[in-house]
């Protein structure tokens, strides 16, 4: 009777072992399964400022919710269309409201847009401070001391589009010449000729770590072609916060200030950090912040 009683007490032992070791199975294969899944895919332009967005975003997402992050680096053109798509999850890129106007209208059907995630931006014509004129009107008078160039950035961007209109409005088409590149080769072309005191104007926003590095000042713009106050949006997929519940909650949430990515540009441009090492850094710097943003 005894024996028997052991017996199935062995049994039922070894049934509930058995019962606990598949479900256990079942429950590592599908976090590995998850986990697998899980991967937030960011877009982004390759400005310094979106660089720098891009990579504290992606180290949020990777350190803080446990979620594979990868980024690609598309023309502006591309940026919306592939949210719009579902291929990608989200872009922190989007300056609004005149400088991706056009993209918003086509698209905002089509993508979620949760606002601003800092604002107080500023984009113009951009002088070195010892460049003696104050405002765009006055560089007709000395085009050839600017080489009759205006050093802009990728010919797709918002910025080049506005600059463009105000070579019309005051009346530049004739003397200066809207050069094209991208960020990277404005800000060396800048450099080369601060070294040697040249008179160079170039397309300029705000926050950009150039205003730190170097005594630089807006020209003022009577005819208000370029907005006074401009801010750059965070933009996801529809599906997000369904599929992804806590990415959206933080990207909902991701507010910061211009002190703040310039800090990341700096770290980028002044240490010879990495973004990935750069965004690393920021984060241990400013864990409260970053907590309010997740949490």
């Amino acid at each position: 009777m005894v024996k028997k009683f052991f017996e199935k007490e062995f049994l039922f032992i070894l049934v509930l072992v058995l019962i606990l070791i598949f479900f256990t199975g079942c429950s590592s294969r599908n976090r590995e399964e998850k986990q697998e899944s899980k991967t937030v895919n960011i877009v982004y332009v390759e400005w310094d400022s979106e660089i720098a967005s891009s990579h504290v975003v992606k180290a949020v997402i990777e350190e803080k919710l446990g979620y594979e992050c990868e980024l690609l680096s598309v023309p502006l053109t591309a940026l919306w269309e592939s949210i719009a798509a579902g291929d990608q999850d989200a872009t922190v890129a989007a300056w609004l409201p005149s400088l991706q106007k056009n993209q918003q209208k086509k698209y905002k059907k089509d993508v979620k847009n949760l606002g601003p995630h800092l604002k107080g931006t500023r984009t113009g014509l951009v002088v070195p401070n010892y460049v003696n004129i104050n405002s765009i009107k006055e560089l007709v008078e000395h085009a050839q001391k600017f080489d009759n160039k205006i050093i802009g950035i990728d010919p797709d961007a918002g910025i080049m589009e506005k600059t463009k209109t105000a070579i019309e409005a005051y009346e530049l088409s004739n003397d200066f010449d809207l050069v094209s590149g991208s960020g990277s080769t404005m800000t060396t072309i800048l450099k080369n000729a601060i070294e040697n005191e040249e008179w160079i104007v170039i397309t300029g926003w705000t926050p950009h770590w150039k205003f730190v590095r170097w005594d630089l000042k807006y020209l003022n713009d009577p005819k208000n072609i370029y907005a006074d106050q401009e801010h750059i949006s965070t933009i996801v997929r529809k599906d997000l916060k369904k599929d992804m519940p806590d990415v959206y909650h933080f990207l909902d949430n991701f507010q910061w200030q211009t002190d703040d990515m310039e800090e990341v540009m700096l770290l980028i441009q002044n240490q010879d950090n990495t973004p990935e090492e750069a965004a690393k850094i920021w984060l241990k710097r400013n864990e409260d912040l970053v907590e309010n943003w997740i949490n």
